[in-house]
């Protein structure tokens, strides 16, 4: 195992805990599998447990980075790799990732992501999705039950559907604990987000969508009757096919965007198709 140097503690607020188990850093290398034509962003390099063996294998890597100690201590340690390593000392979840598109090459995101802001970010992430070839991140296990979820099962909700809306998600494998330092609460594992070159299910309102999925979701142990009543009637859902009493968790993607698409159209005047 590789340790942590010395002159730099993990910070709580950053929700730093550093990955220091080689058996676990060449595994998800081996997920990954960058190339040399590849154009990677890591987000939350730390001390740069995985971005020598990104830079090894990758063409170009951006590592953005919101600790500014560390930003020098990355630059010094891989100064090798100038020519190809950029660091960018910002905030990932207000980046604008487009700024790294300078060729036809599409992005390939990797990252340890802080468990306090990680669904937040993924949200974030998802509307560069035309940018983005695929996304390799070490999440907490729960959030990536979440995200991998399928209708009817335990973790099933907003963030399966709309990272669902956008990719394929793949629960890859667990990471435990002590692989970190220091070492967290929870355990952690690997997921791949690959987004569809074309959209299985296309909504007419993307907004429209994420609007009904929250309000579905609000109180997830209500019917949808009781959780859409202000968007749509009962006999509304009925004429879509939908039962009402339904609990938000049993409803597919294409139903969700069926209400939505139900929604666009009254809203413009619009007999609904599924009548």
């Amino acid at each position: 195992m590789s340790k942590k140097p010395v002159g730099h503690k993990a910070r709580k607020r950053f929700g730093q805990n550093f990955l220091q188990d080689q058996g676990i850093i060449h595994r998800i290398i081996r997920a990954i599998s960058p190339h040399p034509t590849d154009h990677l962003v890591e987000i939350g390099p730390g001390l740069g447990a995985l971005t020598e063996e990104i830079l090894n294998a990758a063409g170009d890597l951006d590592a953005i980075e919101l600790d500014r100690d560390l930003v020098p201590i990355l630059r010094t340690k891989f100064f090798n790799y100038a020519e190809h390593f950029r660091v960018h000392q910002a905030d990932a979840m207000k980046f604008d990732y487009t700024s790294l598109c300078d060729d036809q090459r599409p992005l390939r995101i990797v990252g340890n992501l802080p468990y306090n802001i990680s669904t937040q970010l993924i949200f974030h992430l998802l509307s560069y999705n035309k940018q983005i070839a695929d996304m390799h991140f070490m999440l907490q296990k729960e959030v990536v039950e979440r995200l991998a979820a399928k209708a009817g099962e335990k973790h099933y909700g907003r963030l399966s559907l709309m990272a669902q809306y956008y990719c394929q998600v793949e629960n890859l494998f667990l990471v435990p604990p002590e692989a970190f330092n220091p070492v967290p609460k929870v355990d952690s594992a690997i997921v791949r987000l690959t987004p569809h070159k074309q959209l299985p299910f296309v909504a007419r309102d993307v907004d429209q969508l994420q609007s009904v999925v929250k309000t579905a979701f609000n109180q997830r142990r209500k019917t949808l009757r009781n959780n859409l009543k202000e968007l749509i009637s009962a006999e509304a859902l009925e004429s879509l096919e939908i039962n009402p009493g339904e609990r938000p968790e049993r409803l597919t993607l294409q139903e969700f965007i069926r209400i939505s698409d139900f929604l666009c159209e009254q809203e413009k005047g619009i007999t609904s198709v599924y009548e």
